[in-house]
């Protein structure tokens, strides 16, 4: 990366990193700076190395990264490309709190382009949601924040993300594959639809995600939404990770072909096959909730029965496994059934 670079202003935080606009000497904005503690980086390096070595027009690009001294210190600094639309997020915001379904189309579209380049790579995010989809000026959407990916069948056994968007197996404590980035992109489209997270009804973050794991609800779907929409969003959310269609499968439903025709990219994959699905409802307030109740369900914790995984999945209070808000969503990051804090 060129030295010559000055820090602009904050555009994000995050729990362990802040987001700040990278301009030149003559003040022109080059790229996004996601900086922290050099000795606290190496997770932020190691999303470096990952989104380096990927390319697609989906993904957002790395363009590199150095090392600061500033007041605070050594500061690891990773440059990622600017996208002025902000996230989409902020987008639904923008619009009311709801996005037309061709809208909702054309972004769910392009995420699953992205998602579906991931998987082919062997990559699973993690972490789909509105606040890590970047939007070009165009509209464009590109898959942002690398922090909680990890490579299928790499070993690794720990499960991240964001609990609203976790997908029954994840919130099981029994797997984070391919299937569950399908599960996050329909509740994306749930929050596309009503600018809300797909559980708003739930408080109690144990309770929670004992519902998404356990209870064989789904998220509900708008009741305005196209036929094709329904059956779209009824094949992210099918609670069988067997069952749920993958993102190359998605790209042939018809309501993403009609997406693809609006877009004009013409990139649609192969023919439309059916499958069967399930449907079912979930405040914001429960995500806002950092703090665990001391006997949330007041029942067993042992680690055979569904309380002792969703105690596994919780951790030891609110620093291991815990809940940490970040850029106004909850992100956990913890252990799945068997792992040890020290594995």
């Amino acid at each position: 990366m060129a030295a010559a670079w000055t820090r602009g202003p904050t555009i994000g935080r995050g729990s362990s990193a802040s987001v700040s606009l990278a301009t030149t000497a003559g003040g022109e904005v080059f790229a996004a700076v996601k900086s922290t503690d050099l000795s606290s980086s190496a997770s932020l390096q190691k999303e470096g190395i990952l989104i380096s070595q990927l390319s697609s027009p989906y993904i957002v690009k790395c363009l590199g990264s150095d090392i600061t001294c500033e007041e605070s210190g050594h500061v690891y600094n990773l440059f990622l490309e600017y996208l002025p639309g902000g996230t989409l997020s902020d987008r639904i915001k923008k619009q009311g709190g709801s996005l037309d379904e061709t809208a909702i189309g054309k972004h769910a579209h392009g995420i699953l382009m992205g998602l579906n380049y991931l998987h082919t790579k062997g990559l699973v995010h993690c972490d789909i949601k509105g606040e890590n989809i970047l939007l070009g000026e165009n509209g464009s959407v590109k898959i942002a924040d690398f922090g909680c990916a990890k490579r299928v069948g790499s070993g690794g056994s720990g499960f991240s993300g964001t609990p609203a968007y976790m997908a029954p197996e994840t919130a099981r404590g029994e797997e984070q594959g391919f299937a569950a980035d399908v599960w996050a992109l329909g509740c994306t489209v749930v929050e596309m639809a009503t600018g809300s997270h797909p559980w708003p009804e739930m408080k109690d973050p144990a309770a929670a995600l004992y519902r998404v794991g356990f209870s064989g609800d789904v998220p509900e779907t708008p009741a305005w939404f196209s036929g094709q929409a329904r059956d779209f969003l009824d094949n992210c959310l099918t609670r069988d990770p067997r069952e749920r269609w993958t993102a190359a499968e998605l790209l042939r439903h018809p309501f993403m072909i009609a997406a693809s025709a609006e877009e004009g990219s013409g990139e649609v994959i192969g023919e439309f096959a059916k499958r069967a699905s399930p449907t079912s409802v979930m405040d914001q307030d429960f995500w806002d909730a950092l703090e665990v109740p001391e006997n949330p369900m007041e029942i067993s914790s042992d680690s055979d029965s569904p309380a002792g995984r969703i105690m596994d999945l919780i951790g030891d209070g609110l620093s291991y496994g815990g809940w940490t808000e970040e850029e106004g969503w909850l992100t956990v990051r913890g252990r799945l059934r068997g792992q040890t804090k020290n594995d």
